[in-house]
């Protein structure tokens, strides 16, 4: 099997510096590929599934879930005491660093502390949720399925440290694995199989519990074998966590409850000053936008730990070149989707019925917004994993107020379309000031004058879209338009790009991934 470190005899010497970029970008290509693949196939998978559930359960049993999954959805953001976070950043830095022993007690205590918390927080949803389903959703109903939810809720923040915890090792791809390809399933079968046994909403909701488990097990077992043996051990004494942790899971927490506000504040207001139907219309089209930067998520998922490593070992130059290179590559892969996404805008809405093509305009701001959180890459995390969260927190918690601002000035006068500004102006905001604080205080900086070939395929791409658009709007289907519309769309600007925009980096990453996938197929025919 061929190696991302193994030269050629007959190809020319390849320095260090260049064989340890092409290492990090061979794996870092290679994990968020699969993130990739595992995205789209629960994305595909429970659009299905959700058409199933609706007609097998009906509308009001879905309802009665989606109440109960509110109330953990708000505990939710304090059982997580900013652990999760906190594994990919520090059981990478110990790795890479070889501090076994702080690894070994950031995993045995932070696992405590997660099952401490969420005990307390499960007993207060039993406690508090009673009074919640009778006279704040007036739905008695609920009550009977409280205990379930807390389970859910359990099972959710381990799975979602130990998962945290294999990224930090930088097995994205195990992870995928476990969670997307093994989990989603399991737990579509499970349903399948409980609600013909006649559960009903029960087994839906059981089903949820039974799959984590397997999961988390998964995940649990894998963490054990990726964990050094150096602190692989139960003896001698347990390390406690440095103050540092604390300081950076507190920071965490604090991002991750403006990030709760950030999704939410919007349909809250929509809902306050409009009505239910336009949040209905808004909440659709927010969904398509939040698609439009699954490059950059599934970059983050596999750079986020590497970022940790890479400033644990002062490799700033490395890091440096990785930013860029990722950069440039997040922002190729998001432009023509957002692309198309601009202009099969009025296509996409229709979809879902002739009432949701007034949020069209919701799509083309909103995709807007996300061209420019993909065109500044990892900011956030690039912060959150060199020890400057706090920064991070505070360009988020004052983003977070401004974003409340203006979706009390424009909505009321603009309707969903001021929420979608206000959206749009916060990513703006909140990319620009990180992006500032990265330059300042890490000394590095995305862009370079090979950004410029990304021009001639952007225009190319956004040109033959809308002459697509316009010439066979009449002729195919919504669905069938705004899809073919999109592979013209990445057709034609990869097309273009392998002309105008490929400079020695980037050949560099093409060889990179190209050698893993011959060495995988080479070793799959050797085997």
């Amino acid at each position: 099997m061929s190696s991302l470190n193994t030269v050629p005899e007959t190809a020319a010497p390849v320095s260090p510096d260049a064989q340890k970029f092409r290492s990090q970008m061979g794996q870092i290509s290679r994990h968020s590929a699969v993130f990739f693949a595992g995205t789209v196939f629960t994305a595909a998978a429970g659009y299905l599934f959700k058409v199933f559930l609706a007609r097998v359960l009906g509308a009001e049993a879905l309802g009665i879930y989606a109440l109960g999954m509110t109330i953990i959805g708000f505990v939710g953001v304090f059982n997580g005491l900013g652990l999760p976070q906190s594994a990919v950043r520090f059981v990478a830095a110990y790795s890479a660093t070889g501090r076994y022993d702080e690894l070994r007690g950031f995993v045995v205590r932070a696992v405590g502390a997660l099952l401490a918390a969420n005990v307390v927080l499960g007993l207060a949803v039993l406690w508090v949720g009673p009074w919640v389903a009778d006279h704040f959703y007036h739905t008695p109903e609920l009550k009977g399925y409280l205990s379930l939810f807390a389970l859910i809720m359990m099972l959710g923040a381990l799975t979602t440290f130990f998962g945290q915890v294999l990224q930090g090792y930088k097995d994205v791809s195990r992870r995928t694995i476990i969670t997307n390809f093994i989990g989603t399933p399991l737990m579509m079968v499970l349903t399948i199989v409980l609600i013909t046994q006649g559960m009903g909403l029960r087994g839906y909701i059981v089903a949820q519990i039974l799959s984590p488990i397997v999961v988390l097990l998964l995940l649990m077992a894998y963490v054990w074998k990726l964990t050094p043996a150096g602190a692989r051990h139960f003896g001698g004494p347990l390390p406690k966590l440095e103050s540092h942790v604390l300081t950076f899971g507190a920071a965490v927490f604090g991002i991750a409850l403006t990030e709760f506000l950030l999704a939410q504040v919007d349909k809250v207001l929509i809902g306050f000053y409009i009505d239910a139907r336009q949040v209905g219309i808004y909440a659709v089209a927010m969904a398509i936008v939040a698609f439009v930067p699954v490059a950059l998520q599934s970059v983050n998922q596999i750079f986020s730990p590497t970022i940790a490593d890479l400033y644990a070992r002062g490799e700033r130059e490395l890091l440096g070149r990785l930013y860029q290179t990722l950069t440039k590559w997040i922002l190729a892969f998001t432009l023509p989707l957002g692309t198309a996404v601009i202009i099969f805008s009025k296509p996409l809405m229709r979809i879902f019925g002739s009432d949701f093509e007034v949020g069209w305009p919701i799509l083309v701001v909103g995709t807007i917004g996300q061209l420019v959180n993909c065109g500044t890459g990892s900011v956030g995390y690039l912060l959150l994993m060199s020890g400057h969260e706090r920064r991070l927190f505070r360009v988020q918690v004052w983003m977070t107020l401004t974003m409340v601002v203006l979706n009390i000035l424009l909505i009321p006068k603009l309707g969903i379309i001021g929420a979608a500004v206000a959206a749009a102006f916060t990513n703006l905001g909140t990319n620009s000031w990180n992006l500032r604080e990265v330059s300042t205080h890490l000394k590095l900086w995305p862009y370079n004058r090979s950004y410029l070939h990304l021009v001639p395929p952007t225009l190319g791409c956004a040109l033959v879209a809308f002459a697509y658009r316009q010439g066979l709007r009449a002729a195919l289907p919504n669905w069938a338009l705004a899809a073919s519309g999109m592979i013209v769309s990445f057709a034609l600007f990869f097309g273009l790009l392998a002309i105008f925009g490929l400079d020695s980096d980037d050949r560099l990453v093409l060889r990179a991934v190209w050698s893993r996938i011959r060495g995988t197929f080479q070793g799959a025919a050797v085997s």
